[in-house]
């Protein structure tokens, strides 16, 4: 009777659920995000120097923020998703208090590493003294970060989602609203200093990050209540010591840790040799400016996309826990296959999408600092290579395969370090080489986990499934936008063109997917709305009876 009350509190979704729920909240996550760095991209005393600024530092708030939590919501959500599976709910709630307790002290450990190793990291790794004030604001950030990390372990480990995806977005809103008042302030009091404004923005990050975990706090206070009635009806309870549940939550936390650390290792390779290399050609202020449009707009931009897929991976760790820990693998290679799929459908547009409109978007973007174009082109490439890796890294870790992504990822960034020590320097290559190895960085990543996934598991994706029809949507979507541009640009003003060039894109690439059918009958299913969406493609004669 208790469990059909938490039911009725705490509805369980099923995996598509979860995945639209992060979706549509990781979206409107980045949309919010890319609205604060129009905002202060555009801004007079901002710009690509205060993106500089602020980015360098935030790289490397990044790092000791991985080091602290990232792999963190994936650990428990693989653990407590693989005790709620079996019934054992009293050992998923054991975990989770125990892990919140020790990601509290190395939260902590890492907000006193960066708020007093600032002066250093500012003047000798960075090389960009400004930023000092950043990172200190940041600083508490970290711990905050790191205690919600494990509250979203535990929520995604109980199937539910609709929580994380809450408290990630009134994060993002809390800290877009906080970010235009508290620089505007700054940009008053201190007669719109670039150096000040940039720390202004960064208080704002770590004020909504404890907004975002006071949410949380409260959420759980409301199902305490229903969580205790689990545990009173709990089966297959075996108990365990304290250190044997730390060490089992490091044991996989910390192989999931090193891909994220290797994640963001890739983008302080940019911080540390940019300005380095791009010094030996260019002033330290222009140097400075390239290195802001890199990490500032098309960083911002490229990433954009990969919030859409990255549900996809999160949703596929407690998804295929719960499912080997049933011993059902049918569902496991299901639910990976078409994953896989869907992200491969998500990047190929997204890519395609920015090179060809690279110049259009960055000024309909940033109209006061529209230069990096080929910047933005080169970069693009990263995004179909990023998607699919995220899926897969999702899928190796819920197989148990939980450091075959940091592994592939450490191959990756060794290439990237590599060819940005040899390209940056060269003056007709320059910044572009930070991109150039990037996209080789991912593409290593890519190539290593999707072989070691071929031999775990049966995908059922076919090469024209998988690649050849995505392609040739891809390519007809890409066709038909570019004309309608070249028409429209004649006729209305460019950005105004440049919109509906792309809604066009999407019109005629969702459109090719259908006629095309790359979706099976079971696979439309899967989607909310599938069992409505799959009568009316079989009146249109696009489905048969059979399928």
């Amino acid at each position: 009777m208790e469990a059909e009350i938490t039911n009725k509190k705490e509805k369980k979704e099923s995996f598509m659920q979860g995945v639209i729920v992060l979706m549509f909240s990781q979206v409107f996550i980045k949309i919010l995000g890319l609205v604060y760095t129009l905002y202060l991209t555009n801004r007079n005393g901002y710009g690509d120097a205060g993106n500089a600024i602020s980015s360098g530092a935030y790289q490397i708030y990044a790092m000791l923020l991985t080091i602290s939590s990232i792999g963190v919501p994936n650990a428990i959500s693989k653990l407590v998703s693989e005790r709620t599976a079996i019934g054992d709910h009293k050992g998923a709630n054991r975990i989770f208090k125990i892990g919140f307790a020790t990601f509290a002290v190395i939260g902590l450990i890492g907000t006193m590493m960066l708020f007093f190793g600032a002066h250093t990291i500012a003047n000798n790794w960075l090389q960009i003294p400004e930023s000092e004030m950043t990172l200190v604001a940041l600083s508490p950030a970290i711990f905050f970060v790191a205690v919600s990390s494990v509250m979203r372990g535990y929520f995604n480990g109980r199937q539910t989602m609709k929580v994380t995806a809450r408290s990630q977005t009134l994060e993002q809103v809390f800290k877009t609203v906080l970010t235009v008042i508290v620089v505007e302030i700054v940009a008053i009091l201190s007669n719109t200093s670039t150096e000040l404004m940039a720390a202004g923005a960064n208080i704002a990050t770590t004020a909504a990050t404890f907004l975002g975990f006071g949410y949380m706090y409260l959420y759980y206070r409301t199902i305490r209540k229903d969580v205790g009635n689990e545990i009173l009806h709990t089966v297959n309870y075996k108990h365990q010591s304290v250190p044997i549940i730390i060490r089992r939550i490091l044991q996989v936390s910390i192989p999931m840790a090193l891909s994220a650390i290797m994640s963001s290792l890739n983008k302080n390779i940019d911080s540390i040799t940019v300005v380095r290399g791009l010094k030996t050609f260019l002033s330290e202020a222009d140097a400075k400016i390239q290195y802001g449009i890199l990490m500032g707009k098309v960083d911002t931009l490229t990433s954009l996309p990969l919030s859409i897929n990255i549900a996809f991976a999160t949703a596929l760790v407690p998804a295929i826990a719960a499912a080997r820990a049933k011993k059902d693998i049918n569902t496991a290679t299901k639910r990976t296959s078409f994953s896989l799929l869907t992200s491969m459908l998500i990047g190929l547009p997204c890519t395609f999408g920015m090179v060809i409109f690279a110049q259009q978007i960055l000024n309909l973007l940033f109209p006061n600092a529209n230069q990096g174009a080929l910047l933005l082109q080169i970069s693009s490439f990263t995004i179909i290579f990023t998607i699919l890796d995220q899926t897969i890294n999702g899928a190796l870790q819920g197989f148990g395969k939980v450091m075959v992504p940091s592994i592939a990822l450490g191959c990756g960034v060794i290439t990237k370090l590599i060819l940005n020590l040899i390209l940056i320097p060269i003056p007709w290559i320059g910044v572009n080489g930070a991109a150039i190895g990037s996209v080789a960085c991912h593409f290593v990543a890519f190539t290593i986990a999707m072989n070691v996934l071929r031999k775990n598991i049966k995908l059922d994706l076919s090469f024209s499934k998988f690649i050849l029809k995505p392609i040739i949507a891809t390519i007809i979507m890409s066709i038909c936008s570019y004309a309608i541009f070249i028409i429209l640009n004649g006729i209305i003003a460019e950005k105004l063109a440049t919109i509906l060039s792309m809604l066009f894109a999407v019109i005629i690439y969702l459109l090719t997917i259908i006629v095309l059918k790359l979706f099976t009958k079971e696979e439309i299913y899967m989607i909310p709305g599938g069992a409505k969406i799959y009568p009316i493609l079989k009146k249109m004669k696009i489905y048969e009876e059979e399928n």
